[in-house]
């Protein structure tokens, strides 16, 4: 157990690695969104073939794959459209836009982006014995570009740096806890609660992707940005494959 919640912080200390970069270092909004995109397809890539096609496999019966994917999918849909009302939609961006939100609505923003990921990293762990590193690698570059653009656009809404710090302290804290939730709330559940977790997450993770990640990407990088996500898609399914 203590293993799955190391892995979590692990997965999630880029988080904090993007806060303090974007606090001492220039990027490029050009450079991020394709990092963005990158991270997108890396996401992508693993929700293909380290979610969704490991339910299938697991299930008796694919119905809990589409029963989960869709499931996930609504309700990463119904808490983001109340979060967007709160004022945390602008979570992602580097524009300074979050200064329209509150903390709270930009704080339950980012883990719920965050806990779909996390919680599956455990579950892998229980699932192989050993945790994905394909998974782990998406985690970890996507939540890279995601802490630079929250955290340019939070400093420009007037954050103070520690403020900052300290929320990418939090969530990285929970995003360890849901990886040690992943771990232990599933150690003697059925092939077919598994299935349905593995594929939940896959849907949520899916709408995150085309709700916030991949518009903000497109609107910092341009075109570029399709082949950058494609890219980032080829060398998570290499290591996966290589697995």
């Amino acid at each position: 157990m203590i293993s799955a919640f190391a892995w979590g912080a692990v997965a999630a200390s880029s988080l904090l690695i993007g806060g303090v970069l974007a606090l001492r270092v220039r990027i490029g909004r050009r450079i991020l969104g394709l990092v963005m995109g990158f991270g997108a397809g890396v996401l992508i890539s693993a929700v293909a073939y380290e979610l969704v096609e490991e339910a299938f496999s697991t299930a008796d019966a694919g119905s809990w794959v589409a029963v989960g994917l869709f499931a996930g999918a609504f309700t990463f849909f119904a808490g983001d459209e109340l979060i967007d009302r709160k004022g945390g939609g602008q979570r992602k961006s580097m524009a300074g836009d979050q200064q329209e939100g509150t903390a709270l609505a930009i704080v339950l923003g980012i883990v719920l982006d965050g806990i779909p990921e996390s919680t599956v990293i455990g579950l892998t762990l229980l699932e192989g014995g050993s945790v994905s590193v394909a998974m782990l690698a998406a985690v970890f570059l996507s939540n890279l570009p995601e802490a630079v653009a929250a955290t340019s656009g939070l400093a420009l809404a007037g954050w103070a740096g520690r403020h900052i710090l300290g929320l990418w302290l939090l969530v990285a804290l929970v995003s360890a806890l849901a990886s040690l939730a992943g771990y232990g709330l599933f150690d003697d559940a059925s092939p077919n609660a598994v299935a349905f977790v593995l594929s939940f997450a896959g849907g949520a993770i899916l709408t995150m992707l085309a709700e916030t990640m991949m518009p903000e990407a497109y609107l910092r990088g341009g075109k570029a940005v399709g082949l950058a996500t494609t890219l980032g898609f080829a060398v998570a399914f290499a290591v996966s494959a290589l697995e």
